[in-house]
């Protein structure tokens, strides 16, 4: 493949990178919003490049695998993301599942409702880990749906940010 049709395949993701890795006086930091995309339930963190650190922020509900596009939205203008980052579902093996069908699909309706880049990250284990960190924390009693994948959006983010 030619350089430069290699350059524009990879235009917004390196230029992206390029800015993630600038010194912070040289360019702003850059903020992220992760998403972890279920049919019921949809976990949301924010990342910003000053740490490369995620933080939870909320787990909003979903319908049929439909999201309130206004509360996305609200979280889109309150935080300002240079990108959003969703973690696309793979079996073990990196095939697709019946799930990643649906996480293409919002990851394109994202795209279209608010014309901010959006990378899809690879989510594998991010649950399982999710489970063993808050069990860690507090038992069998923390391991709330909601906070598995609120914990999930964040360690997605930050996977995506240590690239």
């Amino acid at each position: 493949m030619p350089f430069c049709s290699i350059l524009t395949h990879c235009k917004v993701r390196n230029l992206l990178w390029y800015n993630f890795n600038m010194k912070m006086n040289d360019e702003k930091p850059l903020t992220f919003l992760g998403f972890d995309y279920g049919t019921k339930s949809i976990g949301v963190a924010i990342g910003q490049t000053i740490t490369k650190t995620a933080q939870i922020l909320t787990t909003l509900k979903a319908i049929d695998g439909e999201p309130n596009w206004d509360e996305i939205g609200e979280l889109i203008k309150k935080w300002r993301p240079d990108a959003i980052v969703v973690g696309l579902p793979l079996n073990m093996n990196g095939t697709e599942q019946p799930l990643t069908e649906k996480v293409r699909v919002f990851i394109q309706e994202m795209k279209s409702h608010f014309h901010i880049p959006v990378y899809p990250e690879d989510e594998r284990l991010t649950t399982v880990e999710a489970r063993a960190e808050l069990f860690e924390r507090g038992g069998f009693r923390s391991l709330k749906k909601k906070a598995i994948d609120a914990l999930s959006a964040k360690l997605i983010l930050e996977s995506w940010m240590k690239k």
